[in-house]
C-alpha cells in the first residue's frame, strides 16, 4: 500500500528497496497463482471485495472467475464473472464447481477457520487446489494487530491510506503452517507448499524512524531460512486429495 514516497522515506525506498513495487506481497501471490492455474480452470476467490486489489484480476486468463465476499460491493466487482454475497462458512456454490480458489488476506479474519477449510473443500473438484496469501502470525504486524483495539487498526490504516470500510476484525486462527494444516486436515485438504516472505515493511512507512526498525527486521529475517518462520507474508498451497 502506498503510503509517503517523498522526503527521506522517499530516499529510504530508493536506498534500500529498489525496484520494489506497491502491493509486492499481491504481486507475488498473483505471480504464485499464475505458475499453477490453466487457461480451463473455473476459479474462486474468497474475500474478493469490491476489487481494489488489481493485482487479484485473473479474469479472461482462466474459463471463469467466481467470487464471495459478505460486503454487497463484491457484485460490482469488474474482475469477476459471477458474484455472490456470503461468507466462507457457506459457499453457496454446488460441490465440486472449481478447479482453483484463492483468498488474498483473508484468513486472519476467520473465526472458525476449519469451517471454511470444509466448504473450500467440498466446492474443490477432485485433486483441486486452495491457494492463500496472509499475515503470517509470528510477525510484529499480527503480533501488534491482537495486542491492540480495532479502533486502532482503522485509525493506523487510514494514515497508511487505507479506508476505515476496509479495515476488518482479525482473530489469527489460521496464520502459520502448523494451525493451517490443523483446520485443513478433517477437511481433506493436504498441504503442497508454504511460503514465507519479507521485503519492503509496508506497515512501518510512515515515519522514518520506524521504516528504519523495519528496514533492519527484514535484513535480518531474510539473512537466514533459521527465521523464515518471523517473516511477514504465508503464502500457502493446499490440495484436495482425490
Amino acid at each position: 500500500m502506498p503510503t509517503q514516497t517523498g522526503g527521506l522515506v522517499g530516499w529510504m525506498d530508493r536506498k534500500f528497496f529498489p525496484g520494489v513495487a506497491n502491493f509486492w506481497d499481491d504481486l507475488a501471490f498473483r505471480n504464485y497463482i499464475l505458475s499453477h492455474v490453466k487457461e480451463d480452470h473455473v476459479m474462486l476467490d474468497i474475500g474478493a471485495g469490491a476489487g481494489i486489489v488489481k493485482e487479484m484480476h485473473f479474469r479472461g486468463l482462466v474459463k471463469s472467475v467466481a467470487g464471495l465476499d459478505p460486503d454487497p460491493r463484491v457484485l460490482e466487482n469488474p474482475h469477476l464473472d459471477d458474484a455472490k454475497i456470503g461468507y466462507g462458512e457457506s459457499i453457496d456454490w454446488p460441490d465440486e464447481t472449481f478447479d482453483i480458489v484463492i483468498a488474498d488476506n483473508v484468513l486472519e479474519h476467520l473465526e472458525r477457520p476449519a469451517e471454511v477449510f470444509a466448504e473450500i473443500a467440498r466446492v474443490l473438484k477432485p485433486g483441486g487446489r486452495f491457494m492463500f496469501k496472509t499475515p503470517n502470525k509470528w510477525h510484529y504486524m499480527p503480533l501488534i494487530a491482537t495486542a491492540t483495539p480495532h479502533w486502532f487498526h482503522q485509525f493506523y490504516n487510514k494514515i497508511r491510506g487505507r479506508d476505515s470500510v476496509d479495515t476488518f476484525e482479525t482473530h489469527y486462527r489460521a496464520n502459520r503452517p502448523a494451525d493451517v494444516v490443523r483446520n485443513a486436515a478433517p477437511s481433506g485438504l493436504e498441504p503442497v507448499e508454504f511460503v514465507l516472505l519479507e521485503s519492503r515493511p509496508e506497515y512501518l512507512r510512515v515515519m522514518s524512524v520506524a521504516y528504519l526498525f523495519g528496514i533492519l527486521y527484514q535484513r535480518l529475517v531474510t539473512s537466514t531460512d533459521a527465521l523464515k518462520n518471523f517473516r511477514v507474508v504465508l503464502i500457502g498451497h493446499l490440495k484436495k486429495s482425490g
